[in-house]
């Protein structure tokens, strides 16, 4: 099974810093170092998390009408979006599903895209098969991605680039690092500050020992990065979004703009528009994502059924933590509509025991992103 894995520019680092490895969306990626999963998210909360996510899909897509024709798949304003700027965006089925989520940045003359590992190749065939005359699609595969998330990520990237430090949330920008151009943007997939690098894969490796020997800087695994985004309610995708949940059930209804919507000046326009247009003005979907709190001390992962007071099943567990910062047990789910008000006490099955949990308004720690 190894022998097929693929591996990222930065793999002998991980296993020089003594990480676990395991597979992950095709590749060997590192689920935890020394430090453990705990502590590494505690860690990146204090001080700055540096993170490998090369497993990530990084797309450029090309040409006047690049915007307009990626209108078409995704229910998001990208013809407006500013030159310098990324967006959180994602791709929808004729039933008004979610196919993946992305996040899309107009570097001025091209859209700079990345997708998740898992997906990578469902969205470059469903771009391809959509392409227009015009537009080009071109797969990067020469650059690496890493994430340094913290409060003290901005600290130590100005170090080696004064001109991180005037960014704010979402801004991109192609800058220079170790005399390479790299794609930055302040964002990132932890709920704090922090910056994504693009870097090209022969200066990966260079650039992530300088950021792992700053002080304030340690490595971060996979198990830590889905604990702290689950602390922050964001999604991942394949567990708390996939093809059978559309935008409102999945309560993503921020991540459409008003130009999008009906009466809008481009309504409409990608696929399952009618169905998702419609549970925006209606305000009805079967179910809708909540986010959990634990009345008992024992975590409730991902799969746990959830009852009511009565017995009777109302939904499921998409995702689970026992909380570090939080200092509970949250987790993050689909209930049935009339049950997802906050306050709420639904009951989730554990190892054959109802366990009380309450629907609490997420995030359960606060976002702390560089507004300016």
């Amino acid at each position: 099974m190894n022998e097929a894995l693929l591996i990222t520019p930065l793999h002998a680092l991980h296993v020089e810093a003594g990480a676990k490895m395991v597979p992950f969306a095709g590749y060997d990626m590192p689920v935890q170092y020394k430090l453990g999963v705990k502590k590494e998210h505690l860690h990146t909360r204090e001080h700055a998390g540096l993170f490998d996510v090369s497993h990530m899909g990084q797309l450029r897509l090309k040409g006047e009408g690049a915007a307009a024709f990626l209108e078409t798949l995704v229910p998001v304003d990208i013809v407006d979006l500013p030159s310098g700027n990324q967006r959180y965006a994602f791709f929808t089925n004729p039933q008004g599903g979610i196919m993946d989520d992305l996040m899309v940045a107009n570097l001025g003359d091209h859209l700079f895209v990345v997708v998740n590992a898992a997906c990578k190749k469902q969205d470059i065939a469903h771009l391809e098969a959509n392409l227009p005359q015009g537009v080009e699609l071109e797969v990067i595969n020469d650059r690496a991605l890493l994430a340094l998330q913290g409060p003290k990520a901005v600290e130590v990237l100005k170090r080696f680039q004064p001109a991180v430090a005037g960014m704010v949330f979402m801004d991109v920008a192609k800058l220079e690092l170790l005399g390479v151009e790299c794609i930055i943007s302040r964002s990132g997939y932890t709920g704090e500050d922090g910056y994504e690098i693009s870097v090209p894969n022969e200066q990966a490796e260079q650039l992530a020992k300088l950021l792992i020997a700053e002080e304030e800087v340690e490595w971060i695994g996979l198990g830590a990065r889905d604990s702290l985004r689950l602390e922050c309610g964001l999604c991942l995708y394949g567990h708390d979004l996939d093809e059978t949940t559309t935008p409102v059930e999945a309560s993503l209804l921020w991540g459409i703009q008003k130009i999008r919507r009906a009466g809008g000046e481009r309504e409409g326009g990608f696929p399952g528009a009618e169905i998702i247009l419609e549970q925006i003005e209606t305000k009805q979907v079967s179910r809708k994502r909540i986010g959990l709190v634990g009345e008992t001390k024992a975590p409730v992962r991902e799969g746990a059924e959830l009852f009511d007071a009565d017995g009777n099943k109302i939904g499921v567990v998409t995702s689970g933590t026992a909380g570090p910062n939080a200092g509970k047990p949250v987790s993050m789910g689909y209930v049935a509509s009339e049950f997802a008000a906050i306050g709420t006490q639904v009951f989730a099955e554990v190892r054959g025991k109802m366990l009380a949990m309450t629907v609490e308004k997420m995030p359960f720690v606060p976002q702390r992103y560089y507004r300016g």
